[in-house]
């Protein structure tokens, strides 16, 4: 992330003590990325469902890891994020944490775990942070999500918010369908997108996920925010950008308009898989090469009926 403030370096890394590795760098807090919008620097997110994939994408210096709902879909094989639990959430994102350093991990709350009420839905962001290592919560809805982001915030747990496409909403929008293309005040609707962007803000939200909404929309509300914004499916006008993994790295079988493929991990899989059945069919997996042998040689078992 561009220009983030390192935080005071730990008593051992001051003047006269060992200096910390070469590749050490400062853990990114809500602060962080606070400060981002007012320098002119890009926040990096990428979905993470567990501790290999955290590791990798910590170590390539991303700066947010949200361990989505979307991990129903692309993990679960599951059709939407809906049947999505709370239990399962936190399990992820407690692997999520072991497995990073340096990024923040944003917890996703999934759905029916925080519409109920503001109680609940603080009784779920304290399970994020309490079980599952996370830093910070993030849920979806606007203005109608407004005293939920309050309660929850109130109690010093950072919220992201999330408007515009929201997925679990998508029997309401029928189907995945980019929103704010049309003017009014019902859901979807770009003045009611607007109006959820502001409450978001005043309910203590530390940033906003805009997902699927048009262009000059999101940059609108970068610009009137005095939070940053996240996008996805939202244009390059936002503070920062979100992907799933799974699109990022083409492991998915189709590839959204909005995302695009940085490597095409689904054809190596599949190269490789193919490879082992092939090596293993034909007997030549695993080599000698490959083996454990004995450390002394072994003797051959005494034949029958050969005299002692």
């Amino acid at each position: 992330m561009a220009r983030i403030t390192a935080a005071p370096a730990p008593r051992s890394a001051r003047k006269g003590s060992p200096r910390p590795p070469a590749d050490a760098r400062p853990k990114v807090t809500v602060p962080d990325i606070l400060r981002v919008k007012g320098q002119g620097g890009r926040i990096t997110m990428l979905t993470a469902y567990d501790a290999t994939f955290a590791a990798i994408l910590d170590a390539a210096g991303v700066d947010i890891l949200l361990v989505g709902d979307s991990l129903g879909m692309v993990v679960q094989g599951l059709e939407s994020t809906i049947p999505v639990t709370l239990d399962e959430m936190i399990y992820h994102t407690r692997c999520v944490a072991r497995g990073r350093r340096r990024a923040l991990v944003v917890g996703d709350l999934p759905f029916l775990s925080y519409q109920v009420s503001p109680a609940q839905a603080v009784a779920s962001a304290g399970r994020f942070l309490k079980e599952g290592g996370a830093e910070a919560v993030k849920l979806e809805g606007g203005v109608a999500m407004a005293r939920t982001i309050e309660a929850i915030a109130t109690v010093d747990i950072p919220v992201m918010g999330h408007i515009g496409l929201t997925p679990q909403s998508v029997h309401r929008m029928g189907g995945y369908k980019v929103q704010g293309r049309t003017h009014g005040q019902r859901a979807g609707d770009r003045e009611r997108i607007l109006d959820d962007a502001r409450a978001v803000e005043a309910a203590g939200a530390f940033a906003l996920v805009l997902e699927g909404i048009p262009r000059d929309l999101a940059e609108e509300i970068t610009a009137m925010l005095a939070i940053p914004t996240i996008g996805i499916g939202a244009g390059p006008g936002c503070d920062g950008q979100v992907l799933v993994l799974h699109d990022l790295l083409g492991l998915s079988e189709r590839t959204p308009k909005f995302a695009r493929r940085f490597a095409d991990l689904r054809t190596e899989v599949l190269r490789a898989a193919r490879g082992y059945v092939a090596e293993v069919g034909a007997g030549r997996f695993p080599s000698d090469d490959e083996c454990y042998h004995s450390l002394v040689p072994v003797a051959e078992p005494a034949r029958s009926g050969a005299r002692g």
